[in-house]
């Protein structure tokens, strides 16, 4: 196994587990890291467009719901 292959693993794996917890929040974190292996994932895939935008997307809405909404309630 080599070192792109091992990374789409790691991918996926954090994707199937963001589903298990039940917090919201965990479930965002585990997602972002997910979506950001898989963004890696596609870079060493040699620029798989369709794998780094759909993922780097879904990444900035989990940074979104994480940071930027709790900014807001707070203020």
């Amino acid at each position: 196994m080599d070192t792109t292959e091992l990374i789409g693993y790691i991918a996926m794996a954090f994707l199937v587990v963001s589903f298990l917890p039940k917090q919201i929040k965990r479930i965002r974190i585990i997602n972002f890291i997910g979506c950001t292996f898989f963004v890696l994932y596609g870079i060493l895939l040699g620029w798989k467009w369709p794998l780094i935008v759909s993922n780097g997307l879904i990444a900035l809405i989990q940074i979104y719901h994480l940071f930027i909404v709790k900014i807001k309630a707070v203020v």
